[in-house]
């Protein structure tokens, strides 16, 4: 019988294995003493801990945060990977606000968004209260600290894709609420109540599966949403600070949006796009065709005084047309479109005639009658001059191409008088 020393990758281990005739057997043996030496440290049995789980199946805390160990790049320390069960490494928000949908880190704080709940935490600090119950900060070695939550029952619902930010605004929306929120300094404002309450509440409440793809438009310093459910079409519009207020509607349907570079970009079925490009014709999304501009207004003085319309008047670029004018008591007789006179000739010849007219630097028409005959009428046509009703919606209209320039649009109004039936 004979042995052979056969060695392996283990440390402080070798093979003895054992040859004879019949049978072949490994013994694994390894050293009592670090690294083999002679008076090296001695190793020996001891308890070893370990913890006992009753089940090793994967949970699901969607209210719960955990971070890992320590990542520092600058001496060479990764522990990324690294969540030890016997550190205080997790922090819970409320679980009855439901699960965690959003994290931002906004200086030395970050911002919790649940479903139904705001809150922002402390990072590497933590607080301390008084017996008035005012906080105070301190320093601490926990990662995230105390949870504080902002006023006001709001959460992002399960559409963390409506977040954008822009210094220290941040833009979401609560879709269970029909809301679209502002988170700033002065805490969370429902910016969707300036006069857009029934408009979200309406197509918001079958959002279903579907998206609210929010992002920020640097170009013109607005917050834009796109509204695209679940059965189904789309509304993209935004909200401008500065008048605090939806002014636009859109016809595009983005997959996300977003500014880098002070450009304004969005994403459509894998390709990039920037908004606002003069390489084109003005209102082409995604290579689609040119379209239209069009404004409407609705003229409301007075609205419970009968009055007779008799004027369209507006100020801006000189390709604007007037697409409908219709009133309460006219719903399905829009009147035709009018054009604009270019030159004096034209505008000397078309003097009496339904058409836009030039006068320092204004535009303005005659709102002339020109429905058929109607039986028992003993005035008609051009003889009756304006439009009845309450109230008036007016469409204007701009074509587009790449040369039009900018189709201004600067105020519209309407001369009426007061009318009887």
């Amino acid at each position: 019988m004979a042995t052979t020393k056969v060695g392996i990758k283990y440390y402080n281990t070798y093979i003895l294995k054992k040859i004879n005739s019949t049978a072949t057997k490994n013994w694994f043996v390894e050293e009592s003493r670090i690294r083999g030496g002679y008076n090296n440290v001695s190793t020996g049995l001891s308890p070893r801990a370990f913890i006992e789980t009753d089940t090793n199946a994967q949970q699901s805390l969607g209210n719960s945060l955990i971070y890992s160990g320590v990542l520092n790049s600058r001496t060479g320390i990764n522990q990324t990977n690294v969540f030890s069960a016997g550190e205080d490494i997790t922090k819970a928000v409320d679980p009855s606000k439901g699960s965690v949908q959003k994290l931002y880190a906004e200086d030395t704080n970050l911002i919790i968004f649940q479903q139904r709940k705001v809150n922002r935490a402390l990072i590497d600090k933590d607080a301390i209260y008084t017996q008035q119950g005012e906080p105070i900060q301190t320093t601490s070695n926990k990662v995230i600290g105390a949870v504080q939550p902002y006023v006001g029952e709001w959460g992002i619902a399960n559409n963390p894709e409506s977040f954008a930010v822009f210094g220290y605004r941040k833009y979401f929306t609560d879709a269970d609420k029909g809301s679209v929120l502002r988170l700033s300094r002065d805490g969370i404002t429902e910016i969707s109540n300036y006069g857009m309450y029934d408009f979200f509440r309406d197509n918001m409440t079958n959002i279903g599966n579907g998206k609210l793809v929010g992002g920020w438009d640097i170009h013109n310093k607005c917050y834009t949403l796109s509204i695209q459910p679940q059965g189904g079409g789309f509304k993209t519009l935004n909200f401008d600070e500065v008048v605090l207020g939806w002014t636009s509607l859109f016809t595009y349907q983005p997959d996300h949006l977003f500014s880098i570079a002070n450009r304004f970009l969005s994403t459509k079925g894998g390709a990039i796009y920037q908004h606002y490009s003069t390489a084109v014709d003005r209102a082409v999304f995604y290579g689609a065709a040119a379209g239209d501009s069009t404004v409407t207004t609705i003229f409301n003085d007075n609205p419970s005084l009968i009055k007779t319309f008799q004027t369209i008047n507006y100020e801006g670029a000189s390709n604007w047309q007037m697409e409908s004018f219709v009133t309460n008591e006219d719903k399905a007789n829009p009147i035709t479109v009018y054009s604009i006179p270019l030159t004096l000739a034209d505008m000397q010849s078309q003097l009496l005639q339904n058409k836009f007219k030039a006068k320092e630097d204004k535009y303005f028409a005659n709102l002339i009658n020109t429905s058929a005959v109607t039986q028992g009428e003993v005035i008609y046509g051009a003889a009756i001059s304006g439009v009845k009703g309450f109230f008036a919606t007016v469409k204007l209209k701009a074509t587009n191409t790449a040369t039009s320039g900018t189709n201004e649009l600067f105020a519209t109004s309407t001369n009426y008088i007061e009318s009887s039936y």
